[in-house]
């Protein structure tokens, strides 16, 4: 096949990852901005290289010609979480979204592979707009946590290393690692309750003062510079003393500031 020909067959794919996933990261945003906690912590994507297309259409005998048809995740996407219950909350985020159909799901959570590796993984089918129209292609989601992913990211390292032969000392490592992520994730889900809590008021506090900022460089354009300097030095006194509700009051007090000299340069 021609590189010309390769080229216009990954372009669709491509596109559809960079939108995915900036739609994701865009949701982790809103998230934060809302000063909740978010069930994403990072979104990451790729498009298989040719290479690897190739080492899987002749593991699997699919002619070239039949690639796009029987190769599903050309495009991947991966979404990682902090919990095993988030997995399962960005599943039902990506099951009630309009933009896409999910065709299957397989539960390596729940069902563990033989090797220890654990992730949740869907198939969607997506359109993307190209310059010859619209494309629906397939994209996979590989959702984990993040301890899941440490180990998957190793397991796929030495799979590779190996040629998918892995010496019976490595995988006996493996396998007993594998239960070490099993506890951890037990563990953090002890305390998650705690964990999230300490994630919302930082979301929060950064939201505030973010605020707070965006104020005081806007009364730069409004207020005397005197009057300006005077408010940011409260505000630097309040940041040290680290009290969340004292900074609540003074933004507040600051938005009926800000207010007032918008009203009356109206």
């Amino acid at each position: 096949m021609e590189i010309q020909l390769w080229k216009e067959i990954l372009t669709p794919y491509e596109l559809a990852v960079d939108e995915l996933t900036v739609k994701f990261n865009h949701i982790i945003k809103e998230y934060r901005q809302m000063g909740v906690y978010s069930p994403i912590e990072q979104v990451v994507g790729r498009v298989k290289s040719i290479s690897s297309i190739l080492d899987k259409a002749q593991k699997k005998g699919i002619e070239l010609d039949e690639i796009t048809e029987k190769i599903e995740d050309i495009a991947g996407i991966r979404i990682i979480c902090q919990f095993i219950e988030d997995i399962y909350k960005v599943v039902d985020i990506i099951k009630n979204r309009s933009d896409m159909e999910v065709k299957t799901c397989k539960d390596y959570i729940s069902n563990m592979k033989p090797s220890g590796y654990r992730s949740y993984h869907m198939i969607v089918y997506y359109n993307v707009e190209t310059t010859k129209g619209k494309k629906r292609i397939e994209v996979e989601f590989q959702i984990r946590t993040l301890a899941m992913n440490f180990w998957a990211t190793i397991e796929h390292s030495l799979q590779y290393k190996y040629r998918n032969n892995i010496p019976e000392h490595i995988r006996k490592s493996l396998s007993e690692s594998a239960q070490s992520i099993i506890s951890l994730d037990d563990e953090m889900a002890t305390i998650h309750t705690e964990i999230v809590d300490a994630q919302n008021s930082f979301n929060i506090k950064a939201n505030i003062i973010s605020d707070i900022l965006n104020n005081i460089q806007n009364l730069y354009k409004m207020a005397s510079k005197k009057e300006v300097h005077k408010i940011q030095d409260e505000f630097y006194k309040i940041y040290k003393e680290d009290d969340l509700l004292q900074l609540e009051r003074f933004n507040k007090q600051l938005d009926i500031i800000a207010e007032g000299y918008r009203a009356q340069g109206v």
